[in-house]
């Protein structure tokens, strides 16, 4: 491995599979590997204040180790990139066996959500505990496909455009020149088919058979407002992963080190520590209230059939049946008709 100094922080390159992937660590005690922020780069991140004190509060207790993906940040630029979260989940495993980490904590946040599930699914004896940020299960949930299509397309055709809306996503509450300066940052760190290339892997990845092999301890944190990634699949990620924890907080910003980062913070430290960090969903309040006709039709969800065979069985029109579907989605948090099927499994109240 080779080692640069950037600023005040040592960068380290690992080689996993041929290529140089850049980490950098900080802070003493047991290991907590960061990762999967949307244009992350080691160097330049260590430079926005915010995210520099949300680390060093991590690493007051922590030894916390950050990475850039290949092709992006300070990591190889030149040789192959992630296509896939199969390839994704590779680059972790392959940097905690580099680095030589005994049972790293996890922190995932946004894409890197399912990264960091999937890595946990595959060495559950590696892995001590989990926290994911802002995730979700399924990337095609974030949007409809149109909307996915488009923003993909305004990426790679209009950079300038597409790195201000999503600066407008992601960093909701921050100021016209906080936000300008993000848009920037964005276009520093990735070129205009890089960024949509990245973003369609965002959209494409898809964790929901592996959530159910997570055995881990998980703690799933979200913010209410999230704009990027609705609070709705981060109640459906922490359903999909037995005994999660799932805490709600408030605000908007999509960065857990934007808006009230001291609460994620803290929460995470809490849990980290063997400690339980909050209620859950189902402390906060009681189990959602459905009438015994959209039970009747969320029994024959679970069951696999369409709405078209659900009319047809309770003498309903279609219509109807679309509309108690959705009604259910609502009481039950859920931001699809596969998500409200694998809550009943999960409940096994049908």
């Amino acid at each position: 491995m080779l080692a640069v100094t950037t600023a005040d922080q040592l960068i380290r390159y690992a080689d996993i599979d041929g290529r140089a992937v850049a980490w950098t660590a900080v802070g003493e005690g047991p290991p907590l590997v960061l990762g999967g922020w949307w244009c992350s780069h080691l160097g330049l991140d260590w430079q926005d204040m915010r995210f520099r004190r949300f680390v060093l509060a991590l690493a007051e207790d922590h030894r916390v180790i950050r990475y850039d993906r290949p092709g992006s940040g300070l990591s190889d630029r030149d040789g192959p990139t992630p296509r896939s979260l199969s390839d994704e989940v590779a680059v972790l495993l392959g940097l905690i066996d580099a680095v030589g980490l005994e049972s790293p904590a996890l922190f995932g946040g946004s894409s890197g959500s399912v990264v960091a599930a999937g890595c946990a699914a595959a060495m559950p004896d590696r892995v001590s505990r989990l926290v994911l940020y802002g995730g979700y299960a399924n990337g095609r949930e974030i949007a409809s496909p149109a909307a996915r299509a488009a923003m993909v397309d305004l990426v790679r055709r209009h950079w300038g455009l597409g790195s201000r809306v999503l600066a407008d996503i992601f960093v909701p509450g921050a100021s016209a020149e906080e936000r300008a300066d993000f848009a920037r940052f964005q276009r520093q760190v990735a070129s205009p088919e890089a960024a949509a290339q990245d973003l369609s892997l965002v959209y494409a990845h898809d964790a929901t058979e592996l959530l159910a092999k997570v055995t881990v301890p998980t703690l799933v944190l979200h913010r209410r407002d999230d704009r990027a990634i609705p609070v709705a699949l981060g109640r459906d990620l922490a359903a999909r992963i037995a005994g999660a924890r799932l805490v709600e907080l408030t605000g908007a910003a999509h960065f857990p080190w934007a808006g009230n980062a001291a609460t994620v913070v803290s929460t995470t430290l809490t849990f980290l520590a063997g400690r339980d960090p909050g209620p859950d969903a189902a402390a906060r309040g009681a189990a959602p209230k459905l009438s015994d006709r959209e039970v009747e039709v969320l029994r024959l969800v679970a069951h696999g059939e369409t709405d078209a065979q659900i009319a047809e069985r309770l003498v309903l029109s279609p219509h109807t049946v679309h509309r108690h579907l959705s009604n259910i989605r609502t009481k039950l948090g859920v931001p699809s008709r596969a998500a409200a099927a694998a809550w009943a499994a999960r409940h096994e109240r049908l």
